[in-house]
């Protein structure tokens, strides 16, 4: 779902140049790095991953850094196995998605000590997103998350509230939105909803997600779609049936390449309670707990995760940097990063873990007419609080 994009944005450069300055290893004696990485083969996130590392071998000779490529499928569970037996990798990138069950594993590094002061840059939604616990367990560099893509050719002004919104529906424009509570979720908090409160209770029922759930009915009323296939959402979009649909920056440089400088990406529009905020996942470097280069994996990974490396990432890979003071060559790219720093860091709790199933189901039911919004949610908060034995 949160996939990171593997084509560039047709607008983006191949290359950018490496100017910051280096941080010295603290010795000179050799170093020798294993680094796990789950890009596709050939993608251009490959690319920029090697690039940067050659780069820093060059800076660093006392450095070896041997990069391996790990099935994206397979990646956390060989870490997992492999940390256990001691045979892992000293670090590896990948989403956030389930750092917390990782820490509870204890099969990734706190590297909050080691990373004090050195996070100035970082939006504070990339740092609460590696953060559990109150301890910080990567150095974050990517982030994503929705927004609203439109066509320019069709919708001058993009919607800055949910009533511009149904408005623009109301008037003939046509919104296509992916059927699932992850692309729907930033609705949410825009309406005033909050999820779970400091126990990890779920509380969605006592207000804002019926609102906003109540809200989507009347998009799809006034003539919005909802789709339970993905790829069909994005063939509306691309062909110009539809002018304006959520989605994340893993499809930028496919709609790129069917709208070309048509495409706009604004983020999802403010409710009554205040502005969306969309789940936002983080791409980290987390660090092996039973490694002895540990200073060094983190003074590499600061590296590629740095000003100049996530420079490449975002104009070769088109991935949005966690970082504010990145130089951005396409302005869709900077949006989206602007748009997931502004966004909700992904829970890592337990609790959070039991939300997916039954609010995807309170989703599907209340857009097919089987529920009404209160019930749904009603159902949704119960089903979530049985299985956390709240």
């Amino acid at each position: 779902m949160t996939e990171a994009p593997t084509t560039a944005p047709t607008t983006a450069p191949m290359t950018a140049p490496m100017t910051e300055a280096p941080t010295a290893i603290a010795t000179a004696a050799p170093v020798t790095l294993t680094l796990w990485h789950g890009y596709t083969a050939g993608s251009t996130e490959e690319t920029a991953i090697t690039q940067i590392v050659a780069q820093y071998m060059k800076d660093h000779p006392n450095v070896t850094v041997n990069v391996q490529r790990i099935a994206s499928d397979q990646i956390v569970n060989n870490w997992q196995t492999d940390v256990s037996g001691g045979t892992a990798a000293d670090m590896f990138t990948a989403q956030n998605d389930n750092l917390g069950d990782w820490v509870r594993a204890g099969t990734v590094a706190a590297v909050d000590k080691q990373l004090v002061g050195k996070l100035t840059g970082v939006s504070q939604t990339g740092i609460d997103g590696v953060t559990v616990d109150g301890k910080i367990y990567a150095v974050p560099g990517i982030i994503k998350a929705v927004a609203l893509y439109y066509n320019k050719s069709t919708v001058a002004n993009p919607p800055t509230t949910t009533d511009e919104l149904l408005a623009l529906v109301k008037s003939g424009k046509k919104l296509v939105l992916n059927e699932s509570n992850y692309d729907n979720y930033g609705f949410f908090p825009a309406f005033g909803g909050q999820l779970t409160d400091s126990t990890g209770k779920c509380i969605a029922d006592q207000g804002g997600f019926v609102d906003a759930m109540t809200y989507l009915v009347a998009l799809k009323t006034a003539g919005a779609t909802f789709q339970s296939d993905r790829a069909k959402a994005d063939t509306l979009f691309k062909t110009g049936a539809a002018d304006m649909i959520i989605n994340g920056p893993w499809v930028l440089g496919d709609y790129e390449k069917s709208l070309g400088d048509k495409l706009g990406v604004a983020p999802m529009p403010a409710g009554p309670k205040g502005p969306a905020k969309p789940l936002a996942s983080i791409d980290g470097f987390y660090f092996n707990p039973k490694s002895q280069n540990t200073d060094a994996a983190i003074q590499l990974a600061e590296y590629i995760f740095g000003k100049d490396g996530l420079a490449i990432y975002a104009n070769l890979a088109g991935d949005p940097p966690v970082r504010t003071d990145v130089t951005v060559s396409d302005s869709l790219v900077r949006a989206f990063a602007d748009a997931a720093s502004a966004g909700t860091p992904r829970p890592q709790t337990v609790a959070f873990g039991n939300w997916w199933g039954p609010f995807g189901d309170m989703v599907n039911r209340v857009i097919e007419g089987k529920s009404t919004p209160a019930d749904a949610v009603k159902t949704a908060c119960t089903a979530m609080n049985t299985a956390n034995k709240k």
